[in-house]
């Protein structure tokens, strides 16, 4: 019992009662279709008891501040070690957020940098010097022997302000003379400096005639001037009127200035000490963009050309333009292109002289004068103060990101890069990707003074072993600046393995959500090594996957089925993948050959027309020319980080939807495009959730529910209560169940223990009210129906055509399992994407519209491939493009057409390897796609 890990009586949503062992110190895999239970299994059940007893451990007055967990419903588990999570959900969308600081290689770096960095001076680039007390004394006698020197201690520098209290505070000490601006002033009472001006301000502690016996005077006067001056003082040669600082903290020799001692979070972005004043830490922020303020200068102000303010109105703001523009002898109505500059400027940001409006303009007995702050302001008024979305949203729409001009992109202030490790600040070790980033450090060891060395040795030994996990699960191409923001479900989840890896615990259970998203057949080897590593060190892995290699080189397959939804929730295998192979489940006919999604005869020709990007050079992509040809099943491949979203996501997708939607969503830099014309709409089926709440569900989603609703509505029984379509909905006050506000449930606060859902006592779950449930349609109510299948539902609304055409479609890509009213929340990556695919489908296409993927086949078995495959063809056959961005052989096979980028991921990469059909990129020598896909068509 102790080698195992027994699940017995599982019935966590779909699973049927069922008994599962896992070896433990072992990889095991968790397959199946989509929506056969795995997910269920592995997180919501063996997951959610092991953090659940871990949180039992802890204090009922702790448990109290952490929440409940809920208790799966499962009989009984055992041989449960502690258990890790690694799930795709972790990206984390803080901008802040980097590679760096997720993998905590940034944080050691910060601490080298504090204890080995080298400071220079960021006005003269000469290096810091510090010196001591006895050191500046020893300089002094030797630098000014026999000369005339005021010794000053400095308090100000480079400050606006007038400083009457500092003169009075200096005057009550003692002290008799200042140097202002370089002029020597005796202090008197009452006096200040021109408050609007930068200012240098010293106090003079001791005038003397340096000779000998004046070494104990020097050396107090010294200590005065350390302690007034706060670690800096001023040597002024009398007789030549050369001075020269000196610094018990780092300071430049030549211009004096001096920076703070050097401390981690001084290296920090996400730091007041550290972050660039301008950003904040950021690395860009939000200009407005007068492109999009003033989008066309054919255009009159009259006639709307300034975009914010839109046509003419009778307004102040109007009449304040028409003054300034009268002032020029133009009028609102003159184009802005004949408008004078300056004009334009006083308009956009203001003007400086008092305008007068014509009495006639305002209706007043006289002229009105006033001042114009400009469009400009006005703009960034309403960014600043109003909370609004909307306000929000109509203030964003003129804004455009741009580079932060102070610390160009760095994110830190200018102290804080000006300290450098052989010849190099953090900015730029941020910047280089993992693998450059090792190579640097390897040859940095030897350019290291023994100091240096002494303090680095740990550190680098630190950041070299997180480096390394990160090289071992294929993430060469990622730099340590880059944001987690940007990063896919399968990177941050291999960045967080690469972390658990270098966390060195033994006798844990690790369950991971399908590492290999996203990840090239020939970085497939390292993530299996890497996994193995796991297991080796004395822990059990867990995976849910459908990958081929995965699974074959697994110790332990657990095999859920033997369809999907009700149809699933069984275990149909478990053992070894040897014993597999010998056994005739859907995934194991895959696995050996007897069922495989076959290779089409034929490819397209496509329509003759085409999209041509020229130019793209968006991250790592290296001024790029890339075509499309139309009508084609098209797949984008290549190694992970080689630029294919880049191209896709980030540059085409954006261009197409600034054209036909307005979209906000800025494309990376490109020169030209060709072919827009060929197409009437784009549409991007991604893998986000299709709602973030319970109330959320495929029903609502697709639209269907509306049509459903609509048929209740005019039903006689009704008609004959009155009844709205309001009426049928869940969501507002009238059908719904009061007591449950239409959810179903109700939830109990438990306090110490986890809350527990109870079906509402009114409703019993059905969400409605008596009344609404009265009124029925074939015998079924409007809760009955939610509750069916969409397979259930294609069968009972065969006679209802505009209802059966949407709901077909979410049949026909494989979710006839689920319910019509199932929780959004409940729905994997997988199934939200065929759920979006299929909402598209059932539009009406004219045979003229572009599709993008990203990998579709993320959660997805062989059979779920095929039957996606099958739909995507059907909609190419119709005349449409689909644009698939793909790692799996399985899809590369039925491509049209392939455009594989490379060679290598990130600053390897970028460049276009090969297009054609499979055919002709499996001959490609430099591609490594093409080595797989040559097996593949063979």
């Amino acid at each position: 019992m102790g080698e195992k890990i027994n699940v017995w009586g599982a019935r966590v949503h779909n699973l049927k009662n069922i008994d599962v062992e896992i070896p433990r110190d072992s990889l095991t895999v968790i397959t199946g279709l989509s929506g056969s239970g795995k997910s269920s299994l592995a997180f919501d059940t063996i997951y959610a008891e092991g953090q659940r007893r871990y949180i039992d451990t802890f204090s009922a007055y702790a448990r109290n501040f952490l929440g409940g967990m809920e208790r799966p419903d499962v009989d009984k588990i055992t041989g449960l070690s502690p258990v890790i999570s690694i799930e795709q959900k972790t990206t984390n969308k803080n901008p802040r957020s980097t590679v760096g600081t997720t993998t905590e290689i940034y944080d050691y770096l910060r601490l080298l940098y504090a204890r080995a960095g080298t400071a220079y001076s960021y006005v003269t680039g000469e290096k810091m010097v510090k010196y001591t007390e006895e050191r500046i004394v020893d300089m002094i006698n030797s630098d000014y022997a026999g000369k005339r020197i005021y010794i000053l201690a400095v308090l100000i520098r480079q400050r606006k302000g007038h400083y009457r209290e500092l003169f009075e505070t200096l005057r009550r000490k003692g002290y008799l003379y200042v140097r202002i601006d370089g002029e020597i002033t005796e202090i008197k009472s009452g006096m200040k400096t021109d408050r609007y001006k930068n200012h240098n301000i010293e106090v003079v502690i001791d005038k003397m005639q340096m000779r000998e016996g004046f070494d104990d005077r020097l050396r107090k006067t010294v200590a005065t001037a350390m302690r007034e001056g706060d670690g800096l003082i001023m040597i002024l040669d009398k007789d030549t009127g050369v001075a020269k600082n000196f610094s018990k903290r780092l300071m430049c020799p030549t211009s004096g200035i001096s920076y703070r001692d050097p401390a981690p979070n001084m290296f920090s972005f996400n730091s007041p000490e550290g972050a660039c004043h301008k950003c904040k830490g950021l690395g860009y922020i939000n200009e407005i963009d007068m492109k999009k303020v003033i989008p066309d200068d054919s255009l009159s102000i009259y006639d709307g050309a300034i975009v914010p303010l839109g046509k003419y109105k009778n307004q102040m703001i109007f009449w304040q333009i028409g003054a300034i523009l009268e002032a020029a002898k133009c009028t609102l109505k003159t184009p802005v292109s004949e408008v004078p500059e300056d004009t334009l400027n006083e308009v956009l940001y203001g003007s400086l002289e008092t305008i007068r409006i014509s009495k006639d303009v305002v209706h007043t007995s006289s002229d009105y004068f006033c001042t114009f702050d400009g469009v400009i302001k006005y703009l960034r008024t309403v960014m600043e103060n109003d909370d609004s979305q909307s306000g929000q949203k109509w203030a964003e729409q003129f804004l455009a990101v741009t580079e932060c001009p102070e610390c160009h992109g760095a994110r830190l202030n200018r102290e804080a890069l000006s300290y450098r490790i052989w010849d190099k600040n953090i900015a730029e070790l941020s910047g280089m990707d993992i693998l450059q980033l090792k190579q640097w450090l390897d040859e940095a060891e030897s350019h290291l003074d023994s100091r240096q060395t002494a303090i680095a040795t740990e550190i680098l030994k630190e950041i070299k072993t997180r480096i390394n996990f990160l090289l071992d699960v294929g993430l060469d191409y990622l730099s340590l600046s880059r944001q987690s923001a940007t990063l896919s479900g399968g990177e941050s989840q291999r960045i967080r393995l690469a972390t658990q890896i270098g966390s060195q615990l033994v006798n844990v259970l690790y369950i991971l959500d399908e590492p290999s998203i996203g990840l090239h057949q020939r970085d497939n080897d390292r993530l299996i090594h890497s996994l193995k590593e796991l297991r080796d060190m004395g822990n059990t892995v867990v995976v849910v996957e459908h990958d081929r290699d995965m699974m074959l080189n697994a110790d332990y397959i657990v095999d859920i089925g033997p369809k999907a939804g009700i149809r699933g929730g069984e275990v149909v295998f478990q053992g070894t993948p040897e014993q597999m192979l010998k056994e005739h489940t859907i995934t194991a006919d895959y696995l050996n050959g007897l069922r495989k999604i076959e290779i089409p005869e034929h490819r397209r020709e496509g329509n003759g027309k085409s999209i041509v990007i020229r130019g793209a050079k968006g991250n790592n992509l290296k001024n790029v020319d890339v075509e499309f040809p139309l009508g084609k099943l098209i797949v984008v491949t290549g190694v992970s980080g080689s630029g294919k979203s880049t191209l896709i996501n980030e540059t085409l997708q954006p261009i197409l939807s600034q054209h036909f939607y307005r979209s906000l969503k800025k494309p990376m830099p490109y020169e030209s495009i060709e072919g827009i014309e060929n197409i009437d709409k784009v549409v991007n089926v991604d893998q986000s959730p299709i709602g973030r709440t319970p109330r959320s569900n495929p029903a609502t989603y697709t639209g269907v529910f509306n049509d459903i609703r609509a048929m209740f509505v005019n039903l006689p029984e009704a008609k004959i209560r009155g009844y709205k379509p309001g009426r049928f909905s869940f969501n507002v006050k009238g059908g719904r169940c009061e007591t449950c506000k239409g959810g179903g449930y109700r939830t109990i606060e438990m306090n110490f223990l986890p809350d527990v859902l109870v079906p509402c006592e009114v409703c019993h779950g059905k969400r409605y009210n008596r009344e609404t449930l009265e009124v029925r349609y074939k015998g079924k109510s409007i809760a009955d129906v939610l509750d069916m299948t969409f397979n259930q539902a294609v069968e009972f609304f065969e006679n209802v055509p505009n209802i059966l055409q949407k709901i077909k479609t979410v049949k026909e890509v494989g979710l006839g399992y689920i319910k019509l009213g199932q929780p959004s929340t409940t729905l994997s990556g997988g199934e939200c994407q065929r759920v979006k695919l299929a909402t598209e489908l059932s539009k009406r296409d004219t045979g003229k519209t572009l599709y993008i993927l990203d990998e579709p086949t993320t959660g997805l078995h062989f059979e779920d491939i095929k039957i996606l495959m099958e739909v995507l063809q059907k909609l190419v056959d119709r005349g449409n493009t689909v644009i698939i961005i793909e790692h799996n052989l399985d899809v590369i096979k039925l491509a049209d057409y392939i455009i594989d980028m490379g060679p290598e991921g990130g600053r390897g990469g970028g460049q276009l390897l090969a297009k054609g059909t499979p055919e002709e990129v499996a001959e490609c020598k430099e591609s490594y796609t093409a080595k797989f896909l040559k097996q593949e068509l063979e």
